[in-house]
Formats: structure tokens, C-alpha cells, sequence
């Protein structure tokens, strides 16, 4: 059905451009006939290459995965206080993108930092194509700025890792080893009424095994949103199965492009983006060199335009 409802969805937004194509030649004809419908033709004209643009981007996502929902993990880096308020402001950044293209986003897990930010924290961005556009956010990103938690005002420079995973459903076929798997209840620190704090409804599963290439990994999932233990353990596994399925991804992309010879690799753990607050404003994605200086746009979501020419670029090297 979700297949189904992403092709309806293309085949709509075709009709809608249509439609705008229509509606443009008709201001052309007016204008010709001496009407005053300049406006109005500008208007329709950048409406139409916005929806243009929209489409393009749906159209490049062909991956199996792409339409599926995305699990959105944080983990700050070295550096305390300073990583962690950052880990807090990339968690409200993908909040902000979530809502603007109007997926619903949900709050599976979050650990508050000792200070200020948070330890850990997992989002669920559930839509169609969210991972499809948000996967090639994973890596670390890099934020420069004058620290708010130091009192001689110097710049700091803060890391915090970011990994995302497509949600996996019961078409993706992944066993782990029950043996592999530890359990560990904690008391959730989220809404879900009184029996909240009172009994441990928080799980946290660790996966340590083998992946195809034989590296040996070590996984962690945990959920508190939901109100049982049983609940959260459930939405636990599922989170720690698509990271799994996730890392087996990037084995086959990796071997792929070694194949192609593709030099254009993304690669978990490695710098994709730099946020700078002084002494200059610039947000500069080291993959593509897409850059703004609307440093605040940005920070409240407004990554589309990161997005878009990353897909352009993969979309580039994989015809060539």
C-alpha cells in the first residue's frame, strides 16, 4: 500500500504540473491580448518550478528502502556539556524539517545531558520517502561557536553523530541471535503517566555480533515512549533490527562502489557538514560544497536544500 500510495502520489503531482503548464499558456495569451496579468504570470511561473523541483527530487529516490520511514539516532561526541546542548539543537533541527514537510515525528527515546542537552536521544520520522531523504544525513556534524557554557567566551568546537536507519516492516526478512541480544530495564523519563517512575518500563537492548563482512559490531536500541514494558521492548527491537539492517546497507553500498569505482561514497562516521556561528555565519556541506549563510534558516529545518543536491550529486555519478 505504500508503494501504491508513492505511485499515485508521482502520478498526481504530474497532473497538478500539468495543470500549472495550463494555467501559465493562459497568462501568456491574456498578456498577448494586452491584459494586465504580469503578476499573476510570475507568480504561477515560480509555483510551477517550486512543484517542478519537488517532483524532480521524488523521482530520484528509487532505492527499495527509500520510502520507508526513518529511525533518526544522536549520539554526542567527545566533549561533555558542549556536545550534548549541540546533539539537543540537531534533535530540534530534524524536529523542525519532520514537521515542515508535514511527516509526523515522534520522540522514541531521549536522555538528558548532566547540564544541558541530552546523552541520547532517537526520532521516528514517519512519511512517505522520509528515509529516502533523510539517509544521507547520516554522519557527524560539526558546529563551531562561541561556547554559552564558558565564561571567558572562547570558540568551541563540538561533534555529534547522527545515524539513520529505514524502519523495517515485516517485508524485510533479518534474524538476530536471541543470544546475542542483552536486555536492560530502566525507568522511563518521559510522559506516560505515574506508573512511569515507579516501575521500569524503559528498555534498552545491545546486539553484539557479526555482520556479513565480518566485522564485529556492538548495536544499541532503547524506547520508553510507550507505557509497558512489553511495549517498549517490542519498539526496541524493531529500532535495533533496522540499524542492523542499516549497517548491511551500507556493506553492499560500499561493495557496490568499490565495483563502480565511485568515489563518492557516503561513509558512516564521517564529517559531512559544518555548522559555523562565528566568526562568520555558514552552514557548508563538505560533499557537494553546498553552502548558505542563513545559518538560523537552517537550524529551524530548512535542509532541502542540503538534501536536493546531495540526491543530484549520487543521482550524477551513478548515470555516469
Amino acid at each position: 500500500m505504500r508503494a501504491l500510495d508513492g505511485e499515485k502520489d508521482l502520478i498526481s503531482s504530474w497532473d497538478s504540473l500539468a495543470a500549472q503548464k495550463e494555467s501559465i499558456e493562459l497568462f501568456f495569451e491574456f498578456l498577448s491580448e494586452g491584459e494586465d496579468v504580469q503578476d499573476d504570470l510570475t507568480r504561477e511561473i515560480e509555483s510551477y518550478l517550486s512543484s517542478l523541483e519537488d517532483l524532480e527530487l521524488k523521482n530520484m529516490l528509487s532505492d527499495e528502502d527509500d520510502h520507508r520511514d526513518a529511525i533518526v539516532n544522536f549520539t554526542p561526541g567527545a566533549g561533555g556539556t558542549e556536545s550534548q546542548d549541540w546533539a539537543q539543537m540537531l534533535f530540534r533541527m530534524y524536529q523542525r524539517w519532520g514537521d515542515k514537510q508535514g511527516y509526523t515525528v515522534e520522540v522514541i527515546e531521549h536522555q538528558y545531558g548532566d547540564v544541558a542537552g541530552i546523552k541520547s536521544a532517537t526520532l521516528q520520522i514517519s512519511g512517505q520517502n522520509a528515509y529516502g531523504y533523510l539517509k544521507a544525513e547520516s554522519g557527524v556534524h560539526r558546529l563551531v561557536r562561541i561556547s554559552p557554557f564558558d565564561s571567558n567566551a572562547k570558540r568551541h568546537t563540538s561533534f555529534c553523530s547522527v545515524f539513520v536507519s529505514p524502519l523495517i516492516d515485516d517485508t524485510i526478512e533479518l534474524e538476530l541471535n536471541d543470544a546475542d541480544i542483552e536486555l536492560q530495564r530502566f525507568h522511563s523519563s518521559g510522559a506516560g503517566g505515574q506508573n512511569v517512575n515507579k516501575v521500569e518500563t524503559g528498555v534498552r537492548l545491545i546486539w553484539v555480533g557479526t555482520l556479513s563482512d565480518g566485522t564485529k559490531e556492538r548495536v544499541v536500541a532503547e524506547c520508553q515512549q510507550e507505557r509497558s514494558q512489553l511495549q517498549n521492548r517490542e519498539k526496541a527491537l524493531v529500532l535495533l533490527k533496522s540499524r542492523v539492517y542499516e549497517l548491511e546497507k551500507q556493506i553492499k553500498e560500499r561493495a557496490k562502489a568499490e565495483l563502480e569505482s565511485n568515489k563518492g561514497k557516503i561513509e558512516w562516521g564521517s564529517q559531512i557538514r559544518s555548522y559555523v556561528f562565528h566568526p562568520y555565519n555558514m552552514v557548508k556541506d563538505h560533499r557537494t560544497n553546498t553552502e548558505t549563510s542563513d545559518v538560523q534558516g537552517v537550524m529551524d529545518g530548512d535542509l532541502n536544500a542540503f538534501i536536493k543536491s546531495l540526491l543530484l550529486s549520487t543521482n550524477n555519478q551513478t548515470e555516469s
